[in-house]
Order: C-alpha cells, then sequence, then structure tokens
C-alpha cells in the first residue's frame, strides 16, 4: 500500500510538471492504482508480461477499444518516466480506431432547442456551443474576457493539448450576450458561473436534456451534437476545412476529415452557421 501510494505521488508530480491536463491526470492516476493493486507486486518487479496479463484481462472484460488504448498509453507512460523501464507499445496489438459518423442535429432541432429555452443564461449556453463548434470542457470555463463582442469572436485559453485559439460566435446572440452580461449583480470572472466557479459539464448536458425535453426532440442530445452539427454545416456552406480544423482545435487534419470535403473559404468569410436560425 506504501508502496502504490509513493508511486501514485511520483506519476501525479511527473504529469504536472510535463503540462498534462487535470482530466488526464486523473484518468492516468486512477488506472495505474488499479494496475498496482491488480497485479500486487512490488513496482521493481513489474514487467511487460505483468502489462500484457492486465491488458488481456480487460479485453476479456469487453471493455471499450478506447479505454484500453488509454490505459496502455498511461501504464507506458508509468514504465517510461517513474519506473525508467522501456516497454513495447506492440505487447497487445489493438485494432485501430473504429471510424464512427459524428451524430448531428438538424439546424430546425437547434432553433427548437433554443426557442424552449427560457432561461437566459442556458440559452446562451446552447447558442454560444453550436455557434462556435467549442468542447464542452472549454464551453463551461469561458471567461467574460474571454468574449469580444466586436470581432464575435472568443478565445479558448489552454485547450486541449495546452494550446490556445479562437472561435466565432455568431451574430444572433450578440446582443443577448450583453444583456446578459449588464444584468448580472456583480462582476464574475467566468461567465457562466457556477458553485465551484464555473458551470460543471454535467450541469449543462442536463440544461440540453431538458431542452430537447420540451422540444418534443426524440434523442439523446449531447454537447458534443452541437460541436458536430457546427462543423458539418460550415463544410456544407463550402467553409475550408483547415479553417475549420483551427475553429475546432484539432491537432491532425485527418481528424477533422471526418466532416468530408475541403474548399477555399477564407476564415474572414466565414458565415456562422447559427445566424441561420
Amino acid at each position: 500500500m506504501v508502496e502504490t501510494t509513493d508511486s501514485k505521488r511520483k506519476l501525479l508530480e511527473e504529469l504536472k510538471l510535463r503540462g498534462y491536463s487535470p482530466r488526464t491526470v486523473k484518468s492516468y492516476t486512477s488506472i495505474i492504482v488499479k494496475f498496482l493493486q491488480r497485479t500486487n507486486k512490488p513496482v521493481d518487479n513489474l514487467c511487460e508480461e505483468d502489462v500484457r496479463k492486465y491488458l488481456l484481462i480487460l479485453i476479456d472484460k469487453k471493455y471499450a477499444r478506447e479505454t484500453i488504448r488509454l490505459t496502455r498509453a498511461a501504464i507506458k507512460f508509468f514504465f517510461v518516466t517513474i519506473l525508467d523501464k522501456q516497454i513495447s507499445t506492440s505487447i497487445v496489438p489493438l485494432p485501430k480506431r473504429a471510424k464512427k459518423l459524428p451524430k448531428v442535429l438538424e439546424l430546425d432541432e437547434i432553433k427548437l432547442l433554443i426557442d424552449v429555452t427560457s432561461n437566459i443564461k442556458h440559452k446562451i449556453l446552447i447558442m454560444i456551443a453550436f455557434s462556435s463548434g467549442v468542447r464542452v470542457s472549454e464551453l463551461v470555463a469561458l471567461k467574460v474576457d474571454d468574449i469580444n463582442v466586436k470581432s464575435l469572436t472568443l478565445r479558448i485559453n489552454q485547450g486541449k493539448g495546452n494550446k490556445d485559439r479562437l472561435s466565432i460566435f455568431s451574430k444572433s446572440v450578440r446582443d443577448l450576450l450583453l444583456q446578459y452580461i449588464c444584468q448580472r449583480k456583480k462582476q464574475i470572472e467566468y461567465l457562466f458561473p457556477g458553485r465551484k466557479g464555473h458551470i460543471s459539464v454535467r450541469t449543462f448536458q442536463e440544461i440540453l436534456k431538458t431542452a430537447a425535453n420540451k422540444a418534443k426532440i426524440y434523442k439523446r442530445v449531447t454537447p458534443h451534437m452541437l460541436r458536430h452539427s457546427f462543423a458539418t454545416q460550415l463544410l456544407e456552406q463550402g467553409t475550408d476545412i483547415r479553417y475549420i480544423q483551427y475553429l475546432l482545435g484539432h491537432r491532425r487534419l485527418e481528424t477533422t476529415q471526418i466532416y468530408t470535403r475541403v474548399s477555399r473559404t477564407k476564415l474572414e468569410h466565414i458565415q456562422n452557421p447559427a445566424d441561420r436560425l
């Protein structure tokens, strides 16, 4: 137990020093603790065969492909940085990620979500989610200073991969946004404040669920569907996929290519899909 605690502490330190996101830090430490508890061996005696056996257990238990990939990545990081041992990523060959088509909402469905939402804060959340395409974790953490109502842009600070970037939002939300900011009783750093600084991802998920029920949209509506819908609508307008890649914060172009074709539209000429609502 003492050895596990010490290994966890060292792992936490290394992850933080290397600038990993809080989400990755939490995932990696949880994975390593479970791995060490399962193997029940002194860490210095751990070897590739222990890793292989552990991953095969997860496969036999029908864990998702992405969970197994993440587990393998976490264990490799632990071996290399904490134990100073090399480990081959081919110890358990895994099939490539399944290429699933993104689930999207139609424009009339998104309009319904907005129309049935009376709470101004909730309405703005939905409108910015769709008209910017930001990740839900980026959306809830937006600060008032990140919003530029003149240029209709918002700044994402230290997004996925610890990179800053800009995205856009629609003219249709600007007046509502200014009204919302001005009517708040006190100056608050976050655009969408909550009990612990800003609202949680879970809170926004519930907001969308409530809106979908009111709009009688009988399918599971998620924040990521708004992001997918934003990208899909931009492509249908002929926006260059390279600009969509930038707006979405994708590191690799092939990640964005799931939304298909490339055109030659320039960033400054992008028509925001939310302005068509």
